[in-house]
């Protein structure tokens, strides 16, 4: 039976419960309040990153003729119709019409692949299509066709609501990016949490601190003047407070991922987004 925490509500897709021992129920009432429990931040209450931007990012964002980010889906939707690897194969090959079979799907990312028998984010699941099925070579996480198909993918998906599935064989990932999420670190000692969880609507220099939410990932932030993904955005924050970077594409930078979909659920996919 399969579980997904939606803004803290456990849906089940099995209401037959009555027959159920009464042990088992009680033990999954249990486990659902204590997983409600852990949302730091109700529905009610979860904000879009771009909401503590200033008006002109906001504005960037909006206007798709003036978000830089459609260069790269523009780019994406090329990159789809083009054979790639010895295989010959366009991602069109398999999945056809992006705009149909490509919907909804950033919005269950990061999510648990069987084969790869790991919890995926999306550029690590075009990745890994690459390789087993068009056996091309594996792009790097920043590369612009990798970024170009990622934007696409995720485009397709905008406007729908995060929905990821932190349980089952994505469990053990998800209790790692919260753990991680939740821990001090670096030579300032502080924590994600503490940042996003606590801090959020307070003023930091000239910024206002966001709720830390990946909604508009891969996003283009003016301070690169690129477009980049949620991981090299979590690895500069982790060089702002001076701690250890885990490489791009790490388990452990994934597993963080799958933690802040799982608490941004409810918010739309905005990508490709702006940020400051």
């Amino acid at each position: 039976m399969t579980r997904r925490v939606h803004a803290g509500v456990t849906c089940r897709g099995d209401r037959r419960i009555a027959a159920w021992p009464v042990m088992a129920v009680t033990l999954a009432f249990v486990a659902t309040t204590a997983m409600a429990e852990e949302r730091a931040l109700p529905l009610s209450a979860l904000r879009s990153s771009v909401t503590f931007a200033g008006a002109d990012v906001r504005a960037m964002q909006e206007d798709d003729i003036a978000n830089p980010g459609m260069l790269w889906v523009e780019r994406g939707e090329k990159l789809w119709q083009t054979p790639a690897g010895s295989e010959g194969r366009t991602c069109a090959s398999c999945h056809g019409d992006a705009q149909q079979s490509m919907r909804g799907v950033a919005a269950r990312y990061p999510a648990y692949d069987k084969t790869a028998q790991d919890v995926l984010d999306l550029e690590g699941r075009i990745g890994d299509c690459r390789v087993r099925r068009q056996k091309a070579p594996r792009e790097a996480r920043d590369a612009e066709d990798m970024l170009a198909l990622a934007t696409y993918v995720a485009y397709q998906s905008r406007g729908m609501p995060v929905n990821v599935a932190i349980d089952g064989p994505a469990q053990a990932s998800f209790e790692r990016g919260r753990a991680f999420y939740l821990r001090r670190q670096g030579q300032m000692n502080l924590s994600c949490a503490q940042c996003h969880g606590q801090s959020w609507g307070k003023r930091l220099l000239t910024e206002t601190i966001s709720q830390g939410h990946g909604t508009a990932f891969p996003a283009y932030r003016l301070e690169w003047q690129a477009l980049g993904t949620l991981q090299r955005r979590l690895r500069a924050c982790l060089f702002g407070v001076r701690a250890d970077m885990p490489a791009e594409g790490s388990r452990e930078l994934t597993d963080v991922e799958l933690y802040l979909a799982w608490r941004e659920q409810g918010l739309p996919v905005e990508a490709p987004g702006v940020r400051r």
